[in-house]
């Protein structure tokens, strides 16, 4: 998916009208406004690719540190199987961390307890973040066969951002924050489906 195509977009909009055509599309397209089962469709392909562009922004204030260019060098070029955008999105130390041919449905700007500023992946494999203020051992990851609960919230007392809650099955939780309700809603979706298939998988 083109994020901008999706949001109807030019290539080379801004920030501003990033944000201003997230704003129009969603007040037209949110499934509480009618439209069923497809204006929940059009919704969905409306917030990730909000997201994407967000988290794009998010890696063009991070400069790669030459660690991580000298790895990328190594390997060729990073996450190539992966459309443009969402390599952009990802950054290079995360798209460095990735594995041969493991797909991102989502990247997101989210805090942690350890960063406030955390860019979070979800692949067909596994959740994958990278603490931005971290000095080592910035990117960490969470297989979903190792994941016992995952659950989300919104957070009082505006409730227009969302927790995540994951619990691993050795009982240590990581949660993040300052999500978007809807970005939240899809990543406990898709870490809840993507852990029963794991574990029926055996991985």
């Amino acid at each position: 998916m083109d994020p901008f195509a999706a949001l109807e977009l030019p290539p080379a909009a801004t920030a501003d009208e990033i944000a201003a055509a997230y704003r129009r599309l969603a007040k037209r397209w949110h499934p509480d406004h009618g439209g069923g089962a497809a204006a929940a469709a059009r919704m969905a392909e409306i917030n990730v690719a909000y997201d994407v562009l967000r988290s794009r922004a998010w890696q063009r204030r991070e400069p790669a540190t030459e660690a991580v260019q000298r790895v990328a060098a190594k390997r060729g070029v990073a996450g190539a199987w992966l459309a443009e955008p969402l390599r952009r999105a990802l950054g290079r130390e995360l798209l460095v961390a990735l594995e041969p041919e493991e797909d991102v449905a989502l990247v997101t700007p989210a805090a942690t307890w350890a960063s406030p500023r955390t860019l979070l992946a979800v692949t067909d494999r596994r959740l994958l973040w990278l603490l931005d203020d971290a000095p080592t051992h910035r990117v960490r990851s969470l297989r979903y066969a190792a994941v016992a609960e995952v659950r989300h919230r919104l957070r009082r007392p505006r409730r227009r951002v969302a927790v995540l809650r994951v619990r691993t099955t050795h009982g240590r939780e990581h949660a993040f924050s300052e999500l978007r309700p809807a970005t939240a809603a899809a990543i406990a979706g898709h870490v809840a489906g993507a852990r029963i298939a794991a574990l029926g998988a055996g991985r």
